[in-house]
């Protein structure tokens, strides 16, 4: 992978970034999104941000290579921190971390936001946490996608700003309003994998000594819940 072709996942991610927008990639290690996006002609101006020091020099090296430097600035910064209010920034990128991470960076950089921005996470577990947030802090999920590569099942959530309250159910919150209207091939793998997996603990927790029954009955919820949502089984 590099700025000319990127992954699938982190494609999916660049294609619900608009023409003309001033985006802000978080985490953005090789800076390969924002290269891929600039050299399309997609973005009139990127933020690369990284905390850690390594990937933030990679950063500087992959954006001075493809020239780009008129086009996206490279900021050794933590999370949010990286977006200044005279960037004018209208979609964020945050990419490849996991759920609880992504909604952190989020939370503890509130002051970075205006709440014009289009908001694009992909986050690797804990898609609830992401999709709660979005919906605490009035950002209606406007399309999702899931895709399989690599052996492991992405997730791509993209919120955008309203003034309205946007309530989504307990199902809706786990598994997603888009996802679950599609119920395509790979989100019924991996909630069967994941059902799989409920299964071999329910297992193990009913050959202890004393088993637990409260957990092992909350599996089961859990279990029977995904079988019905997802899978459309009783």
């Amino acid at each position: 992978m590099n700025g000319t072709h990127l992954s699938n996942r982190l494609q999916t991610v660049a294609d619900f970034v608009r023409p003309g927008a001033r985006l802000a990639d978080i985490g953005s290690d090789h800076a390969y999104l924002p290269v891929h996006l600039a050299k399309k002609g997609v973005i009139s101006a990127a933020i690369a941000g990284e905390v850690v020091k390594g990937p933030y020099h990679n950063a500087l090296t992959e954006i001075e290579n493809e020239q780009l430097t008129a086009v996206i600035t490279a900021r050794l910064a933590d999370g949010l921190a990286a977006i200044h209010l005279d960037d004018n920034i209208d979609t964020i990128t945050i990419a490849g971390m996991g759920g609880t991470l992504i909604t952190n960076i989020l939370e503890s950089g509130k002051a970075h936001l205006t709440h014009h921005e289009r908001l694009i996470l992909q986050p690797n577990v804990g898609e609830d946490n992401v999709r709660r947030w979005l919906q605490d802090n009035s950002y209606e999920i406007v399309a999702e996608r899931i895709l399989a590569e690599d052996g492991h099942i992405y997730e791509i959530i993209v919120g955008d700003p309203t003034d309205t309250p946007v309530i989504y159910t307990a199902a809706e919150l786990k598994f997603g309003p888009y996802l679950l209207q599609e119920k395509s091939p790979v989100l019924q793998q991996k909630w069967r994998q994941e059902q799989a997996r409920l299964d071999q603990v329910i297992a193990t927790m009913k050959q202890a000594k004393n088993a637990p029954q409260q957990k092992i009955a909350a599996f089961k919820q859990e279990r029977d819940q995904i079988q019905e949502v997802v899978l459309d089984e009783s």
